[in-house]
């Protein structure tokens, strides 16, 4: 009798802490692949919702015992019977939410707002990348190109995407000034692919002093403040009294929803990224009067994360310069610790060779 292969995976028993463990290495089926792990990094989701306690419901209720991990990157190295288009020694973003694939947001691509009972997420229903190898449906992959690494690709699905999906909402371009509300790792992407879209004025708005520094020393903002009561006037006075043309809460707090949506022109649009919490603002004059719109947004669709890759490529935009501490998954309890704590940019558990083709 063969004997089975087994792995390490890190799980979230749910009281800040994690638990290494024993998995067999699972055997691809038909239409899968099995991928060994290269990068994963951590969403502030996992922090959220699980890490500290498991407080998810549907599609972030966690299965406890599931290995975490929803943003993983890696390589294919078994193929499993009926792939159409992926092959062993493909380079592959995993795209987080595996949907039923054939309701109406599954065929629109949002796998993310699929509620069939077949949905399963990677790293909360189902096994996800904080593990060395990930069992994945073809059809929740991104080809990722040779010019971006594994670390790149690692925070396209969940980070970048989430605000690319963001930014085409509310339509960027060199006409605008932006505010950002919450430089943690999604506020930095925002900024990033804002300035890359040729944004005339970039504006954030952060408390934690790590991060505002962090977004100075990456060149990502023209003009930072910590919130307080004067954040306001600071951003009339920088905009030279007429406030930006667009704004994209990170926050997910209710000062920061508010300031998003006073700090913006008439006839602006606002976009709310931020996870949980309230908003309360005043209809006539935070919004009617000044003909603003407010768009929500979740994650991204997978042919928009394909199109946000080939133009990290064409913009030469690099998502891992938002990584400031990488760990060995043995580690990965100091790196949950870390992202848990704040005080760090984006945080990434690697596996073997980076250059592994």
């Amino acid at each position: 009798m063969a004997v089975k292969m087994r792995m390490r995976g890190a799980i979230l028993p749910g009281n800040s802490t994690v638990e290494l463990k024993d998995f067999e290495v699972p055997k691809p089926g038909f239409g899968q692949v099995l991928i060994r792990t290269k990068a994963t990094t951590i969403c502030g989701s996992d922090i959220r919702c699980i890490y500290r306690e498991h407080t998810g419901k549907g599609a972030e209720g966690y299965i406890p015992g599931m290995i975490a991990g929803h943003e993983p990157c890696g390589l294919i190295i078994e193929e499993g019977e009926g792939l159409r288009r992926f092959k062993k020694g493909d380079r592959v973003i995993v795209y987080h939410i595996s949907g039923c694939g054939v309701c109406n947001d599954c065929r629109r691509g949002y796998y993310i707002s699929c509620t069939s009972r077949f949905r399963a997420a990677y790293g909360w229903q189902r096994n996800g990348g904080m593990g060395e190898y990930i069992l994945a449906d073809e059809k929740d992959l991104i080809a990722l190109p040779d010019e971006l690494s594994y670390k790149d690709g690692a925070q396209v699905a969940c980070g970048f995407g989430t605000v690319y999906e963001a930014i085409e909402k509310i339509g960027v371009s060199g006409n605008d000034a932006v505010l950002v509300t919450g430089l943690g790792p999604v506020g930095l992407a925002a900024l990033m692919l804002c300035k890359a879209l040729g944004a005339n004025q970039l504006i954030g708005v952060e408390m934690n002093d790590y991060r505002i520094d962090l977004a100075k020393k990456l060149g990502l903002a023209d003009q930072v403040f910590k919130p307080g009561d004067d954040t306001l006037e600071e951003i009339l006075k920088v905009t030279r009294g007429r406030g930006v043309e667009k704004a994209i809460d990170c926050s997910a707090s209710d000062p920061g929803r508010q300031l998003a949506i006073r700090a913006t022109h008439s006839y602006g649009k606002i976009a709310f990224v931020g996870e949980g919490g309230t908003c309360t603002f005043n209809p006539s004059p935070d919004i009617i009067h000044g003909q603003k719109t407010i768009y929500g947004s979740w994650v991204t669709s997978l042919w928009k994360m394909e199109e946000l890759v080939d133009r990290l490529v064409r913009w030469n935009i690099h998502p891992d310069r938002l990584i400031t501490h990488e760990f060995a998954l043995e580690q990965a309890p100091e790196a949950y610790a870390l992202m848990a704590s704040g005080n760090c940019g984006k945080v990434a558990v690697v596996f073997g060779d980076q250059d592994e083709k």
